[in-house]
């Protein structure tokens, strides 16, 4: 566990907005030189606080307009194994997210289709012949909000 300041902090938040920004620019932003906020920067990747930087890519603006949320529950658990199923699933591109999850599902999945028949495609013909498949519940995003994160 590493000890964050009020400036790691605001530092952090300004990464997670846009993970562009240099080192010199952040440094303006928050009172500091570039070489000092760039050992910061690197204190954090260093102690696994920050743990990579993303793209985000916008699903709609490439044709992806539907996202669905799928709980999997597996129908024969000692006969397939996780491993099993997580290979097969992670190999499907529509499949963006797979998490393992305690509760009536054994799997939450993301999801993501150009419309409703593209959905219903790539459930039929890919995650319903996944090994092991049992009961399937779906339930389509409508709306999404993005919080910024434990850093408030």
């Amino acid at each position: 566990m590493i000890d964050l300041d009020d400036t790691d902090r605001a530092l952090l938040r300004a990464l997670a907005e846009d993970a562009t920004q240099s080192a010199g620019a952040l440094g303006r932003r928050f009172g500091l030189s570039q070489p000092a906020a760039w050992r910061r920067i690197r204190r954090l990747e260093e102690a696994g606080v920050i743990a990579g930087r993303r793209v985000v890519v916008d699903r709609e603006a490439l044709g992806f307009g539907v996202t669905v949320f799928l709980g999997v529950k597996l129908a024969t658990k000692g006969r397939v194994s996780l491993e099993d199923f997580e290979r097969a699933v992670t190999a499907i591109p529509e499949v963006q997210v797979v998490q393992h999850v305690l509760g009536l599902f054994d799997y939450r999945l993301r999801v993501v289709a150009r419309d409703i028949a593209d959905f219903e495609r790539v459930l039929r013909r890919r995650i319903m012949t996944l090994p092991g498949v049992g009961q399937v519940e779906a339930n389509v995003l409508l709306t999404e909000e993005r919080r910024p994160g434990p850093l408030g």
